[in-house]
């Protein structure tokens, strides 16, 4: 092929196959286990907080499950709702333990405002939460409800996403998940205008009740 001749597309796909068909090594082959920051002897917990924070997220610990229904409570009379969706027996059989309100079901989904899930694992190297379709929850109620509250517990800190796809093997085996997602922050987009919009295309509040399950 003479090369006056082809187009500026087929110019860059040649010199993408030429560098594929480099070998080079890995400038960075221990980035997964190597420290989150230089110098870091914080914990994972405190890691995640303030990437999560810094995203947009609202980040509460709970020593307990009293400090969790506390906290609860507080946030509901402060956000003024009502309409709190959990779908998870786990989540609803806690809930009934202490008499917190919530709907069970879908109907009037139309009209909620809070749903309440737990998830997978949490990333601490970039404050994200992972969860699948697997429990009760599915992907309806982390995506439509405005103000999305994840109860997670302590172990299921990792570093980063290699370590949250190694909680997930030891939990499902080969019957993995058909879908898996991270979640960073609230839902937001800056394509009107430049401007950044929180709760675009999913819940503008998202909130992390970390409950304490180490000790």
């Amino acid at each position: 092929m003479n090369i006056r001749n082809t187009t500026t597309k087929e110019r860059m796909l040649k010199s993408i196959r030429q560098a594929l068909l480099q070998k080079r090594d890995n400038p960075h082959p221990d980035f997964e286990d190597s420290q989150i920051y230089k110098d870091e002897e914080e914990g994972l917990d405190v890691t995640f907080a303030r990437e999560f924070t810094s995203v947009s997220g609202k980040f509460v610990y709970c020593d307990g499950e009293i400090s969790l229904i506390e906290n609860l409570i507080a946030l509901v009379e402060e956000l003024e709702v009502s309409k709190i969706h959990a779908w998870e027996p786990a989540v609803q059989e806690l809930l009934q333990t202490y008499g917190f309100p919530y709907l069970s079901s879908d109907r009037d989904f139309g009209a909620a405002e809070v749903g309440i899930t737990t998830c997978e694992a949490l990333i601490a190297r970039n404050g994200s939460i992972m969860v699948s379709n697997a429990n009760a929850a599915g992907r309806r109620l982390s995506i439509y409800p405005p103000i999305h509250i994840v109860l997670a517990k302590a172990s299921q800190l990792v570093m980063d996403i290699r370590h949250a796809m190694n909680l997930i093997q030891d939990k499902y085996g080969k019957d993995l998940p058909s879908m898996l997602s991270t979640i960073t922050g609230p839902s937001r987009t800056a394509d009107i205008e430049k401007m950044l919009v929180l709760g675009a295309h999913g819940p503008k509040e998202l909130y992390v009740f970390l409950i304490e399950d180490r000790f």
